[in-house]
């Protein structure tokens, strides 16, 4: 069995996983990030990098390089409930640098994290280690096991981070009480071409009993049917032909193209849950990102909370791992910053699930749009609160370790 030990050890190559182990080399902490999979090319994951996580990326000195890899700029998104359609949210008023919505695929986002961590010596990233247990001693959480190509892999750390996902194996192993909310729908995620003639925005059409979004990839839509949940058999069941005849009433622009959906094969189910652990650490470990707290796709604000999550974990653990003194309570305060606003969020996501999303997907006859709906439409100026929400956060943070960590010589 192979062994390793260093101060910090991260299980999950996602968005905070990656973010907290370029940030935490950079201050000069010896960390490992265990990804599971061989490379980052897996399709539809969520990949919106929002005016708070550019901000971070600033603060580093990365936004131009970050900028400098193709991608598109949304400063706005539109809505359509029924006839009434309208702008919901506005970036543009935003007091941010970047006064937009970035779209890039996520794995261009988590290769280009990883190569600027491999600028610092202390960065260490290992692929296809898959996580399968915990290393306990006395009550505490003191390194992890996972199992490689190679044979098995020990890691030794004064930290253990799950950022594993939703299904996190660390927060199974761990134990940790987890507190869920449901949701009333799934999403199946599908691609459609774009042609130049198309619309530029992200567009989000709400109709009886159907929603459908269409997201601006460039040459292509990522679109998302959302259906009730657990409807999935039914809607197969009605054919493919059917399903293609929805899209196109959803978005008449595109009958000709739906023909492009040539079977269920690319059509791929987005399970929606919910959920957020009550306590996000044991001694020796702590949960971030979706395996502290599942996020609902609304307003798809969950690699940015991840990010946020990720910046605030160095800023309080950045010093006491470098200095070998990390305590139980340092822990406790990053669920103490981050818990407010992650729950905030639910509240806010669950309030559109039950308010808005169920009522739509249940309902028959004319649908009446929401009296929020309305407000927005009637007072231009109120598409700065959903901008803000979206783009900001409740809490956004700021970078506030110090770069002690020297670039490696060559690294540029």
């Amino acid at each position: 069995m192979k062994t390793l030990s260093v101060r910090c050890c991260i299980a999950g190559g996602g968005p905070a996983g990656m973010m907290l182990g370029l940030l935490l080399a950079r201050a000069g902490v010896e960390v490992v990030v265990l990804e599971k999979h061989a490379d980052f090319l897996r399709d539809f994951r969520g990949d919106t990098i929002h005016p708070s996580t550019l901000e971070v990326l600033y603060e580093l000195g990365l936004l131009d390089r970050f900028l400098a890899l193709p991608h598109q700029e949304v400063s706005r998104i539109n809505g359509q409930f029924g006839d009434l359609a309208l702008t919901v949210a506005d970036f543009s008023t935003l007091s941010t640098r970047c006064r937009f919505v970035a779209f890039i695929p996520q794995w261009d986002f988590l290769d280009f994290l990883a190569e600027e961590g491999a600028r610092y010596s202390g960065f260490h990233l290992r692929m296809q280690a898959e996580v399968v247990g915990l290393i306990e001693e006395a009550g505490s959480v003191v390194g992890l096991r996972a199992n490689m190509p190679d044979g098995p892999l020990e890691v030794r750390a004064s930290l253990v981070v799950g950022a594993d996902g939703r299904h996190s194996t660390v927060r199974s192993h761990a134990g940790l009480s987890v507190e869920e909310f449901g949701a009333p729908m799934d999403v199946l995620w599908f691609r459609l071409s774009r042609r130049p003639s198309d619309p530029s925005d992200p567009i989000g059409r709400f109709d009886t009993g159907r929603i459908f979004i269409m997201l601006n990839r460039g040459d292509y839509w990522q679109c998302g049917f959302v259906i009730a949940k657990g409807s999935l058999a039914q809607i197969r069941a009605k054919g493919l032909p059917a399903f293609r005849d929805a899209v196109a009433q959803l978005a008449p622009f595109m009958a000709g193209r739906v023909g492009e959906l040539h079977d269920w094969e690319p059509i791929k189910l987005l399970t929606v849950q919910v959920d957020r652990l009550r306590q996000w650490y044991r001694p020796g470990l702590l949960c971030i990102g979706d395996a502290a707290h599942a996020m609902s796709p609304v307003g798809g604000v969950g690699i940015n909370l991840a990010i946020q999550d990720a910046v605030a974990t160095a800023n309080f653990l950045a010093s006491p791992l470098r200095a070998g003194r990390l305590t139980t309570g340092d822990l406790r305060l990053v669920q103490e910053r981050r818990e407010w606003p992650t729950n905030m969020t639910q509240r806010v996501q669950l309030a559109i699930q039950n308010r808005v999303i169920r009522p739509v997907l249940g309902g028959s006859g004319t649908l009446t749009p929401p009296f929020a709906v309305r407000l927005l439409a009637r007072f231009p100026f109120l598409r700065r609160i959903p901008a803000r929400m979206i783009g900001l956060g409740f809490r956004s943070e700021h970078v506030q370790t110090s770069a002690v960590e020297p670039v490696l010589a060559g690294a540029d």
